[in-house]
């Protein structure tokens, strides 16, 4: 396991529990006087400063705390999944409208989920090379096979006597090189180190050929150097994705807004919930996939193609309820706003590649 994962996982439950109001029960009520502002109180928490009136100084209360804080756990986690995954339409309704109290607020849970799938892709491998030598494929037999036909041509070589058939034996003896150099570079170690055949050596190639093209610019050359190192690329790459995973937000936003010009009733705010939330419940279905893909292959397979077909309807829900809007309303609303999504995650995978690779 990923120790710096499972960090990042913690610190992000700190931090969304962190821009958390304080709510539920606090405890008993010891005294009248706030011991954080000194203001005078009469229940479980201050009105001035929102400090709880009764402060645990307990080991015990000390873990509680952590475990609250890692998972929210409160009954208003248990109050937001289920309306999250099944009437996201009301969850983002009741919170624009200031139910704020009965459920976990928009940013606390997808700072939350951004970094559990931090911690989940912390498990995930990239494929192994799938290119084997010629040799290995082919087996004994195949070898064989290959030097009987270099045999054949030879001894016909020094039998022919015709030019149209040196021709042709040329050909086919050029034919035989090509696959023999094809067999020597698959087999042979690359002297960069990488697998042959492997996602890395491709990528690696194709970089090395654009740093020494003279047709490239400064720019593309910088960032071909750091492809040419692919394991440290993608590292950077995933990096930048969950420091800047909030970038997904400012790029919606304004999508949504163009949805809702005429509306005035509905504000950015009302927007950047709907975003939220809809960003929230995309990471956490994701997450789920990719963990029934370490049980089964096919129960990933099958998680995913559920997600393709059930993630359009989820949005349209939330879309239709959040914003109480008719059934025409919605219906052509839904259409730009798959297109808006679209746009806007290849303009969040061309900044996370370029601020990764490119700056």
């Amino acid at each position: 396991m990923d120790l710096e994962a499972a960090g990042g996982a913690v610190t992000a439950g700190l931090i969304a529990g962190a821009v958390e109001k304080p709510a539920g029960h606090a405890g008993e009520h010891e005294d009248n006087i706030c011991s954080d502002c000194g203001a005078e109180t009469s229940g479980n928490f201050c009105s001035n400063c929102g400090q709880p009136t009764h402060v645990h100084r307990t080991l015990l209360h000390l873990g509680e705390e952590l475990l609250h804080g890692v998972l929210h756990f409160d009954a208003r986690i248990w109050r937001t999944l289920p309306l999250l995954a099944f009437n996201p339409g009301r969850l983002t309704r009741e919170w624009i409208h200031g139910k704020r109290a009965t459920y976990v607020s928009p940013l606390a849970i997808f700072l939350f989920t951004v970094f559990l799938t931090f911690f989940a892709l912390s498990f995930v491998h990239m494929p192994q090379p799938t290119l084997q030598p010629v040799a290995t494929v082919a087996g004994a037999e195949g070898a064989a096979e290959f030097e009987q036909g270099r045999r054949q041509i030879a001894e016909a070589r020094a039998t022919a006597t015709s030019a149209d058939d040196q021709v042709a034996l040329a050909v086919a003896d050029n034919v035989l090189a090509g696959m023999s150099g094809f067999k020597a570079e698959q087999g042979a170690p690359r002297a960069d180190g990488l697998a042959p055949g492997s996602w890395q050596a491709g990528v690696h190639d194709v970089a090395a050929r654009i740093y020494a093209s003279d047709d490239s610019g400064p720019r593309a050359k910088k960032m071909a150097k750091k492809l040419m190192n692919p394991d440290l690329a993608l590292y950077k790459i995933q990096q930048t994705f969950y420091k800047f995973a909030f970038l997904l937000v400012p790029l919606s936003v304004p999508f949504m807004a163009l949805l809702f010009l005429w509306r005035r009733e509905a504000t950015l705010y009302d927007h950047g919930v709907f975003v939220l939330y809809s960003l929230t419940f995309a990471t956490i279905i994701s997450v789920l996939a990719i963990a029934l893909g370490f049980i089964s292959p096919w129960l990933g397979g099958l998680a995913w193609f559920a997600i393709i077909f059930g993630f359009p309807v989820h949005q349209f829900a939330q879309l239709k309820g959040g914003y109480s809007l008719s059934w025409f309303s919605t219906i052509w609303r839904f259409f730009f706003l798959q297109v808006f999504c679209l746009i806007a995650s290849l303009l969040f995978i061309f900044a996370v590649v370029w601020l990764a690779v490119g700056t």
